[in-house]
């Protein structure tokens, strides 16, 4: 008794069986379609969900190298405004006849006349001072 023994029965071939069985193989039918229905369903919502992640992990990458980038270039014009207001400075000043004779007399020694210009080497002088405290 453990093993179930099939048994042959033999079929009645009625209409009602044959709508039956035709019944039976329309649903296994549809079950099958069903099935395959809702395989490429799932197929196409998994790529378009991958598809749509890989877009914004992208997207946010990017947004992130271009925050970094702004804020370099942020940086970098504060420092070109500082510039800018040090060369203005330099524009008002050069319009100064004084502070042009100062910088002719510094930069190239030129003088007027009965004027002698010295140049003392401070520098120097102040380098070797802290060289020979430091030894």
């Amino acid at each position: 008794m453990g093993a179930i023994k099939k048994r042959n029965v033999a079929k009645i071939h009625t209409s009602y069986v044959k709508q039956q069985e035709a019944e039976e193989i329309h649903a296994g039918r549809k079950r099958r379609l069903l099935y395959r229905r809702l395989t490429v369903f799932f197929t196409g919502a998994i790529a378009l969900s991958f598809f749509m992640i890989s877009t914004l992990v992208s997207q946010s990458s990017s947004i992130e190298a271009k925050t970094v980038e702004k804020q370099k270039l942020e940086q970098e014009l504060a420092l070109l405004e500082k510039k800018e207001m040090a060369l203005e400075e330099e524009i008002v000043k050069l319009n100064d006849d004084e502070y042009i004779a100062k910088l002719a007399r510094k930069d190239y020694f030129l003088s007027d006349n009965n004027e002698v210009i010295f140049n003392l080497p401070e520098l120097k002088e102040k380098e070797e001072k802290k060289d020979s405290t430091s030894n």
